[in-house]
């Protein structure tokens, strides 16, 4: 928003009417944006057990592919999946999910989207 002023001298002047920006049609918001990712139902990103890969490659993959993703997270995560047959990496949005899924796979990791069927 843009506001400026007309003076013929002393005192007071006379404010122009504010410019006000809007948005382009069609485009949301960043708090719609914000919003919309706190609404979508959550997605598990899961690691499946595999007879190839080495547990210390695993964790550094781990750790390379997930944002924030810690030393000791990424040995519990490595552990479960090896005990278990599977293990929950993360918990985020099906796009974000998806996209950390493609990511393990192309490291050569075997992984798989599933829903949450709790909260974030």
């Amino acid at each position: 928003m843009s506001i400026s002023a007309i003076s013929s001298g002393k005192g007071g002047g006379l404010l122009e009417k504010p410019v006000i920006e809007r948005t382009t049609p069609g485009r949301e918001s960043e708090f719609d944006l914000r919003k919309s990712k706190k609404m979508a139902p959550p997605y598990r990103v899961m690691l499946h057990n595999d007879n190839y890969n080495k547990r210390e490659y695993v964790v550094q993959v781990l750790m390379k592919v997930i944002p924030g993703m810690t030393l000791d997270n990424a040995v519990n995560i490595m552990q479960e999946a090896h005990h278990n047959g599977l293990s929950v990496v993360i918990i985020c949005t099906q796009a974000d999910a998806e996209e950390h899924c493609m990511q393990l796979r192309g490291n050569g990791l075997m992984s798989s989207v599933e829903p949450a069927s709790g909260g974030c």
